[in-house]
C-alpha cells in the first residue's frame, strides 16, 4: 500500500512525539512510525532500578509538564514510560506502532520510505530515532572465554540476572557507574574499568545542581557558542544518580567499600584482562570537573548577590596507589561471571540513502535542518543545546522544526500571503 502523507516522523520516543504534537498545534497531521511501541527504549533497554538523573520538574514536553506529585524526585523506568504514554494520549498523536522503516530515499521533490507495511511517499520527513543504535565493545571482546557472559548496558536488568561470581563493568559514564553501584548494593563483587567520564555534584549550596545550572542558562546555551562544537557533541555525560532520592556517585567511596577500580581497559586475552596505568589520573580528572561545577555555581551566586548556605570544600576519601604499571585481572585467580559493556553506542543511519552525512556517518545539520530540502533530525545529543537530548529541551527543538516544516509546506502550497501572516503572528 502506498500512502502520501505530507509529513512523516520516524520514531515514537519523546522527540518524535514532541514534534508531532507541535505540528498538530499548527494543524499539520503527521504520520508517526514506530518500529516497536511508544517508549520502547525506556521500557526494554533500561535496567530495573533505572531512574532519571535530572529532577522530575525538568520534564516538560510540549504542553505537558511533569504531572506527578514529586517534582523534586526522579522518575523510575515505569513512571517514565507512563509519562510518555500519557503525553501521546493528551496530544492525540497518531502513531503506527510495529512499522519499521527499512530504507529512506529521495523521490522527486519529496521522499520514499520503504517500510515493513509498504511504500510511503512523503513531502517532508523527520528522523527521530536518536543516535544510540549499536553498542560499542572493546575490539578484542571475542577473546574472552565463552564461560564469561557478555552483556551490553541496554541488556542488563538486575543483579540476579547474572551468574554467580565477580562482574566486570567496563566504562564509567552514567550507565557504567549506576550499573556498578546496582551490583555492589546487591552484594556482588564488582570490578569497574574507569575511563575519562566526568562527575557532578548532586546537591550544592542548598539546591540540586540541576536547578543551579538551569538558572545559569547552561542547558539553553547553543552549541555554536562553544569553541569546538564537534568535540562537545562527543563528550560523555557527568555521572551521578537519581537513585535513593538523588545523590552523588563517588567511586572513591565505593572503592573503600570494596569495589575494585581499574584504569581504562587495554587488552584482553583468554587468560586475563589488562588495564592502563591511569586510574589515579582519571579519578582526579573527574574530581576536577566536580570542583569546576561547584566553582561556577559559587561565581554565579556571588555575581547575582544571592544568599545561599556554604558547603565545605570537597576532599577525596580514598586514593589509589600512584599510577605505575597498571593492573591486571587474572581469570584463573578470579574467574569472571560476566562483563557488562558500558562503552557507549554508535549511530547507524545506513538505511538513509540521502547524502546528508559527514565522513563519520553523522548527520550534518543546523538545529536539525539538513541540506536536503524537507529532511530533518530531532532528538540527537546537542542538536542545538545541552538540553536537546533531554526532556527539558526537546520541546524547544520540536517547536523550531515545526515552524520550519510549516513554512516549507506553505511555500509548496503557494500560500505566500498566509505564510507572511503566520510569520507576523509569531506562529
Amino acid at each position: 500500500m502506498t500512502l502520501t502523507p505530507a509529513v512523516v516522523v520516524i520514531g515514537g520516543g519523546q522527540a518524535g512525539l514532541s514534534l508531532a504534537s507541535c505540528l498538530r498545534q499548527r494543524r499539520i497531521e503527521p504520520l508517526v512510525l514506530e518500529r516497536h511501541r511508544i517508549a520502547h527504549a525506556w521500557q526494554h533497554q533500561r535496567w530495573d532500578s533505572f531512574c532519571l538523573v535530572t529532577p522530575n520538574w525538568q520534564c516538560r514536553l510540549p504542553g505537558f509538564p511533569y504531572d506527578g506529585d514529586d517534582p523534586h524526585g526522579f522518575m523510575g523506568r515505569e513512571a517514565i514510560v507512563a509519562y510518555l504514554q500519557r503525553f501521546a494520549e493528551r496530544a492525540a498523536v497518531p502513531v503506527r506502532e510495529g512499522v519499521s522503516v527499512e530504507r529512506l530515499q529521495s523521490s522527486g521533490d519529496g521522499y520514499r520510505l520503504l517500510t515493513s507495511a509498504g511504500v510511503i511517499e512523503a513531502e517532508q520527513v523527520v528522523i527521530a530515532t536518536g543516535a544510540y543504535h549499536r553498542p560499542r565493545r572493546h575490539p578484542l571482546a571475542e577473546r574472552l572465554p565463552a564461560t564469561v557472559l557478555q552483556l551490553d548496558a541496554r541488556d542488563y536488568r538486575r543483579p540476579d540476572q547474572l551468574p554467580v561470581g565477580p562482574v566486570l563493568v567496563v566504562g564509567s559514564g552514567q550507565s557504567g557507574c549506576q550499573i556498578a553501584e546496582d551490583l555492589a548494593l546487591a552484594g556482588r563483587r564488582v570490578h569497574l574499568s574507569v575511563g575519562s567520564a566526568p562527575r557532578s555534584p548532586r546537591r550544592y549550596r542548598g539546591r540540586d545542581v540541576v536547578e543551579w545550572l538551569e538558572r545559569m542558562g547552561v542547558y539553553d546555551t547553543p552549541i555554536d557558542a562553544h569553541e569546538d562544537p564537534r568535540a562537545v557533541r562527543h563528550k560523555t555525560n557527568h555521572y551521578l544518580t537519581g537513585r535513593d532520592g538523588g545523590r552523588e556517585i563517588d567511586l572513591r567511596q565505593r572503592a573503600r567499600e570494596g569495589m575494585v577500580l581499574h584504569g581504562r581497559l587495554e587488552g584482553i586475552s583468554p587468560t586475563g584482562l589488562s588495564f592502563a596505568a591511569n586510574l589515579a589520573a582519571n579519578l582526579e580528572a573527574a574530581d576536577a570537573v566536580y570542583r569546576r561545577i561547584r566553582g561556577s555555581i559559587d561565581a554565579w551566586i556571588a555575581d547575582q548577590g544571592l544568599a545561599a548556605p556554604i558547603d565545605p570544600p570537597y576532599e577525596p576519601c580514598w586514593s589509589p596507589p600512584p599510577d605505575g604499571s597498571g593492573s591486571r585481572l587474572e581469570l584463573a585467580e578470579e574467574p569472571l561471571a560476566a562483563v557488562i559493556w558500558c562503552t557507549g553506542y554508535r549511530a547507524d543511519f545506513s538505511w538513509v540513502e540521502v547524502p546528508v552525512f559527514d565522513g563519520g556517518g553523522e548527520p550534518v545539520h543546523q538545529r536539525g535542518v539538513t541540506q536536503a530540502p524537507g529532511l530533518y533530525f530531532i532528538g540527537l545529543p546537542w542538536l542545538h543545546t545541552w538540553g536537546s537530548g533531554r526532556f527539558c529541551g526537546v520541546g524547544g527543538d520540536a517547536d523550531h522544526l515545526a515552524q520550519v516544516i510549516q513554512r516549507r509546506q506553505l511555500r509548496r502550497d503557494g500560500s505566500q500571503e498566509t505564510l507572511e501572516c503566520t510569520a507576523l503572528l509569531g506562529s
